[in-house]
């Protein structure tokens, strides 16, 4: 075999993906597969003109954790190529974020190559990852639960992590190994099926697989890249039907009849695309949560549902419209000022001694002339006496109900209250006793604030 037709289709990739005479990062772990990974890119990549750097990141969980890394190191140095290495605790890491070990270590292991690429000058990183282990991926995915994303398996270029070999079985890898006296160390835990997951599908069911079909691994492959297509297009589907989502700082809002006249294939999608305008992205939404917010507008009784997610959004169906929106801070009772605006939730409130604009106006009682007015959260228990009840109090809760008030703006509507006692309450109106009888009176001024207002206010 020649150079130029060995491992032909990771020579395309790197052409393709890597900017001409780039400085690139190979992860290093001292296996058969980095191994040929360092070994072909400082071959190859010194003729392309893609001058190679390894590193290598020692997790400390195996009492040969620091024979791999003397190995790497000592071929470095007899290759000459620009070596550096890292480590960290994984088990600390794991305990404290309750992870499995295994994804502390990936956590560890590419926060490492990041920072060494960003260092070092490296455009990208390199990892090793063929053909089998996207088989692997699949079946392992498959498995577990999963949609179309999950089974199109690792994905070739993300987030400046190149994987050149995903179209490579491992016995090519082994073949150019045996060629090119590729020196490598083996992981003693790779060869029990009781460490991981993934050594149980490897050593035990992919044999199996191939029995059935010695091309089983290729299939898979194929069928992984077909699903990659299908799942592209169910992203541009999803982006096209949520194109009218109203999204502004803390909410996001779409309409009902946007979400139902896509396709439920899509539907899903619609959502993570939701979350993703909201800014706090699809990390830790799973079906389980997609599929109780689909539930939430299902039907329409007019009555507000709610449903809390990760990341602190809570997402509201009411009206025919879903709103997923970041729970606001707890509103406090807070002293009101003559003449000294007061951002509170999503309203200013000023003060005054006459009428200016929108607001409440309550009367000066002899016992409050020189009280104090204060703004705090609508207690639903509270009640008001209002000209229209008849001179019987009702309930807040109750009078947002009849004004078609919602529970989230019933919580955040500002109660006034003259020196503790329930004054008025915005939208609902002023209790009898503090109805003003002509003036002086006090008002109390009422704005809508807008986004940015709100960001510095409370």
């Amino acid at each position: 075999m020649t150079m130029r037709s060995e491992l032909e289709a990771a020579r395309t990739f790197v052409l393709c993906h890597v900017p001409a005479e780039s400085r690139v990062l190979c992860a290093v772990s001292g296996g058969l597969d980095s191994m040929c990974l360092l070994h072909f890119m400082n071959t190859w990549g010194q003729m392309g003109k893609f001058p190679v750097m390894a590193a290598h990141f020692n997790h400390r969980l195996r009492p040969t954790a620091d024979r791999d890394e003397a190995f790497v190191r000592r071929y470095c140095e007899i290759e000459k190529i620009p070596f550096v290495s890292g480590s960290g605790d994984v088990r600390e890491l794991a305990d404290r974020e309750e992870l499995s070990l295994e994804e502390a270590a990936r956590k560890l292991r590419y926060a490492f190559l990041r920072e060494t690429a960003e260092r070092e000058g490296c455009a990208v990183i390199l990892t090793a990852h063929h053909a089998d282990d996207n088989a692997e991926t699949m079946l392992l995915n498959l498995v577990r639960g999963t949609g179309v994303k999950g089974l199109t398996g690792i994905p070739a270029d993300r987030d400046g992590v190149l994987r050149p070999f995903l179209e490579i079985t491992r016995t090519d890898l082994e073949t150019y190994a045996a060629a090119h006296d590729i020196p490598h160390v083996e992981d003693e835990t790779n060869a029990d099926p009781d460490a991981a997951a993934r050594n149980l599908l490897r050593l035990k069911v992919m044999p199996l697989l191939k029995q059935l079909n010695p091309h089983a691994v290729e299939h898979l492959n194929e069928t992984a890249r077909q699903l990659c297509v299908i799942d592209r297009s169910l992203d541009m589907e999803a982006e096209q039907h949520t194109a009218h989502a109203e999204a502004r700082k803390g909410r996001v809002t779409l309409s009902r009849q946007a979400l139902h006249e896509a396709p439920p294939s899509v539907r899903p999608r619609m959502l993570l695309r939701l979350f993703d305008l909201l800014g706090v992205g699809r990390k830790d939404i799973g079906a389980v949560h997609l599929n109780a917010i689909l539930d939430l507008t299902d039907y329409d009784a007019g009555k507000e549902r709610r449903l809390a997610l990760p990341h602190g959004v809570t997402a509201r169906f009411f009206r025919g419209w879903l709103v997923l929106e970041t729970r606001p801070q707890p509103l406090t009772e807070v002293q009101l000022l003559p003449g000294q605006p007061l951002g509170w939730g999503d309203y200013t409130l000023t003060l005054l001694d006459h009428r200016v604009g929108e607001g409440l106006a309550i009367r000066r009682r002899r016992e409050t002339e020189n009280g104090t007015v204060t703004a705090a959260p609508c207690v639903p228990g509270e009640r008001l006496t209002l000209p229209s009840t008849n001179g019987g109090s009702r309930s807040v809760k109750r009078l947002c109900v009849d004004r078609g008030v919602s529970l989230t703006e019933r919580d955040r509507l500002p109660a006034i209250y003259a020196d503790g006692r329930l004054a008025a309450v915005w939208r609902l109106g002023v209790d009898t006793e503090f109805l003003p009888e002509g003036e002086p009176c006090r008002f109390i001024q009422i704005t809508k604030r807008n986004a940015e207002e709100k960001d510095h206010g409370q």
